[in-house]
C-alpha cells in the first residue's frame, strides 16, 4: 500500500513524523558521541550542537517575537490559517474561502486526536493552468483556481482546485512530507532573519543589506538539523563574496538560522554579462502557459504546454496516429553541494508568472530539425529556463529537450547549463513519463535475457550494469505485440553527456487518484544521495503488482559538475573578448532513448 495522494493521509501520519524526527535525534546523539568531524567550512549554530532534547534559550529578537505574536493570534481564530496576501483581488480571496469551507481540504487543520489547532498558511493562489487540471474536468475559462496550503506541524501540503463561478471544490490532494513554493512574505522573512544575524555579519565581515541575497525562496536541506530530509520548511538566502558563496540555512518552521556553509564558485564569479534576453513574461504566459500548443511533423503529433513548476510538459503524443505517451515532464531539479552536510536547492522550473519557480522560461520553446550527415532524421522541441542574473554565481540555467525521430524513436532529456552556487554540485533532474496503454509490463536485461519486474521497484544504473548487445538496459511492453527498449545515457549521444548514472523507478498508475499527472510541487528533498529522490513515495511501504497494467516511469539521472580546466561540465563562465564579457557554457545533458519494437 502506497501513500494515497487523493484520499486522506492515515491518522497515524503525525506519529510517523515524530518517529522520524526521533530517529534523527538519536542519530545526532550518536554522531556527537563518536566525535565525527564537521568540515571546517561548516558552521552550526549553538542549539544544534546540543541534543535536540535540550531546550534552547528563548529567541528575543524582534523578528521572532513579531512572528510568534502573529502565529499565536491566528491559532486563536476559528480557522487557524494565515491567508495568502501577495494578492488581494476578489478571485484570490474567494478561492481561499471556498477551499477553507471544504472539510477535506481542512482535514489536518486540527490535531486529529486532541483537536488542538495547528499552524497552517496559504502559500499560493493561482489561476489553474492546463497542467493543473485532471482529465475529464470541464469548466468555463477563468473559473478554476489552484490553492496551496502548508501545514507546519505535519510538514504537509494540501492542494485544492476550486471553481470560483460555481463556488465548488473540484479536487483536493494531500501530500505528506512535502512543501509548496513559498510566498514573497516568507522570502522577505528569511532574508530579514539572515541579514540581521550576528553570525552572518561575522562570517561575511560586514553587515549585509536585504538586496544582497540570491535564491532566498528556494527550498533547501541541511544534515544534522531539522532541515535534514526536508522535515522542516527551510530556505537558503545566499551571499556571494568574491569567489565564495555563503549559504544561510533558515528554518522557517522554527524561524531561526540553523547553519552557515561556504562554497567555492570560481574565479570569474563577479563578472556580470549583459545579454539580449528579455523577460517578456505576459506574452510568453499567454501563448505557452495558458494554452496548449501542437506540433505535427514527421508523422508525430505532440501537444506541449509550459507548467507552473513541472517545466515543459508534452502530452497526447502520437506517432502515425497511434498514441505513444499520455504525458512526460520534468518534475524537479535537485541540486546538492555536499555528501556529508546534505545541503543544496530544490529547483522548480516553469512559467514566469503565477509561479514560484526560481528558474523560469524567458523565451518561447524552440522547434528545430535533427540533422545527421546530410539528412533530416527528426525534430527537437527545446525549452530553456534561466535565473534572472545568470550566469552570475548562484544563478542557474536549465534546458529540456525532446527528440522525435522519423523511425519512431524518441529521447527525453534535460541538462544544466551551469553555473550554480558551487563547484562541487550534483544535479538530479526528476522525469515523469506516462506511456499510453493499460496492459504494460516492465523488464530489465540480465543474464542474457529480459527479466520481468512483477512489483514496483527502483534500480540504479552503475558501472557494473549489464546491457543488451545494442545498449538497452530496460524494455517496456506497452501491449502483447509491441513496446519500447530503453537505452540510458552512457556518453554515446554526442550531446556532451558523460553518462546518466540514473535511478529508474516503476510505479503503478492509479487512474482514480492523482500521483503526479497534475502539476506537482517538489516531491523530494534536494540533497539525498541515495534512491530517496521523491518517486519512492509512490512505491513504499508496500510495492504493488505492475504486470499487465498502467505504469509510470520515473527517471532520475545524476550529473556532477566540474570546473577543472579541460574537463568543465555543468558549468558556465564569462570570458573577455573585444572589450566585453561573453558567456561560455559547458552543459551536462542526460536522459534515455526509447526505441520501438514489435514482435
Amino acid at each position: 500500500m502506497k501513500i494515497n495522494m487523493l484520499q486522506s493521509v492515515k491518522k497515524y501520519s503525525f506519529l510517523i513524523i515524530l518517529l522520524v524526527l526521533a530517529g534523527s535525534i538519536f542519530a545526532q546523539k550518536k554522531t556527537t558521541s563518536t566525535k565525527k568531524i564537521v568540515p571546517a567550512n561548516s558552521v552550526y549554530l549553538r542549539e544544534y550542537k546540543q541534543s535536540s532534547f535540550t531546550t534552547s534559550k528563548p529567541d528575543t529578537s524582534e523578528i521572532f517575537i513579531e512572528r510568534k505574536k502573529q502565529i499565536d493570534s491566528i491559532l486563536k481564530q476559528s480557522i487557524p490559517v494565515k491567508y495568502y496576501t501577495d494578492k488581494t483581488d476578489e478571485k484570490t480571496i474567494l478561492a481561499q474561502q471556498i477551499a477553507l469551507n471544504d472539510s477535506f481540504f481542512t482535514k489536518y487543520m486540527y490535531d486529529l486526536k486532541t483537536n488542538k489547532p495547528l499552524w497552517n498558511e496559504i502559500f499560493g493562489v493561482y489561476p489553474a493552468r492546463p497542467g493543473d487540471i485532471r482529465k475529464g474536468v470541464v469548466a468555463l475559462p477563468g473559473s478554476l483556481m489552484r490553492v496551496e496550503m502548508y501545514n507546519y506541524a505535519h510538514n504537509l501540503t494540501t492542494i485544492g482546485l476550486v471553481n470560483i463561478f460555481t463556488n465548488k471544490m473540484i479536487s483536493v490532494d494531500h501530500y505528506p512530507q512535502t512543501q509548496p513554493d513559498i510566498p514573497s512574505r516568507l522570502k522577505k522573512l528569511a532574508v530579514s532573519i539572515a541579514v540581521n544575524s550576528s553570525e552572518v555579519e561575522k562570517a561575511l565581515g560586514f553587515k549585509p543589506s536585504a538586496d544582497m541575497p540570491v535564491m532566498a525562496s528556494t527550498k533547501t536541506a541541511l544534515n544534522r538539523t531539522k532541515c535534514e530530509r526536508s522535515q522542516h520548511l527551510c530556505v537558503a538566502p545566499t551571499f556571494v563574496k568574491g569567489n565564495r558563496a555563503l549559504w544561510v540555512i533558515v528554518d522557517l518552521t522554527d524561524n531561526k538560522i540553523v547553519g552557515l556553509r561556504w562554497t567555492d564558485i570560481g574565479k570569474d564569479a563577479d563578472k556580470i554579462v549583459v545579454t539580449e534576453r528579455k523577460l517578456q513574461n505576459e506574452n510568453l504566459a499567454d501563448c505557452f502557459c495558458e494554452k496548449v500548443n501542437t506540433i505535427t511533423k514527421n508523422n508525430w503529433k505532440v501537444d506541449y504546454v509550459l507548467t507552473a513548476s513541472d517545466g515543459l510538459m508534452i502530452s497526447n503524443v502520437n506517432f502515425k496516429s497511434a498514441r505513444v505517451i499520455n504525458s512526460a515532464k520534468l518534475v524537479d531539479w535537485h541540486v546538492s553541494y555536499s555528501g556529508t552536510d546534505g545541503f543544496g536547492y530544490s529547483d522548480a522550473v516553469g512559467c514566469p508568472i503565477f509561479s514560484q519557480s526560481a528558474v523560469v522560461a524567458t523565451d518561447p520553446p524552440i522547434i528545430a530539425d535533427i540533422i545527421e550527415g546530410d539528412s533530416i532524421v527528426g525534430f527537437m522541441l527545446e525549452q530553456r529556463f534561466f535565473s534572472e542574473l545568470w550566469p552570475v554565481a548562484c544563478n542557474y540555467s536549465y534546458a529540456q529537450r525532446f527528440f522525435f525521430y522519423k523511425n519512431g524513436q524518441f529521447r527525453i532529456t534535460s541538462g544544466s547549463l551551469g553555473r550554480g552556487c558551487g563547484n562541487n554540485g550534483t544535479y538530479r533532474p526528476v522525469f515523469r513519463i506516462a506511456f499510453a496503454g493499460n496492459k504494460q509490463s516492465f523488464y530489465e536485461y540480465g543474464n542474457e535475457k529480459w527479466n520481468l519486474w512483477d512489483k514496483e521497484k527502483w534500480q540504479l544504473q552503475q558501472s557494473a550494469t549489464v546491457y543488451s548487445d545494442k545498449g538497452y538496459q530496460y524494455k517496456l511492453a506497452t501491449s502483447a505485440e509491441s513496446g519500447y527498449y530503453i537505452e540510458p545515457g552512457r556518453g554515446q549521444f554526442s550531446d556532451s553527456g558523460r553518462g546518466d548514472n540514473a535511478y529508474m523507478y516503476i510505479t503503478k498508475n492509479h487512474l482514480d487518484k492523482d500521483e503526479g499527472e497534475a502539476d506537482l510541487i517538489t516531491i523530494g528533498p534536494c540533497c539525498n544521495t541515495d534512491y530517496r529522490q521523491g518517486p519512492e513515495k509512490f512505491i513504499e511501504p508496500i510495492p504493488e503488482n505492475i504486470v499487465n497494467t498502467d505504469l509510470v516511469i520515473w527517471y532520475v539521472p545524476q550529473m556532477k559538475n566540474d570546473n577543472t580546466p579541460g574537463s568543465k561540465y555543468c558549468w558556465a563562465e564569462t570570458y573577455y573578448e573585444n572589450g566585453i564579457y561573453k558567456v561560455k557554457t559547458y552543459p551536462c545533458f542526460a536522459g534515455p532513448m526509447f526505441v520501438p519494437f514489435t514482435k
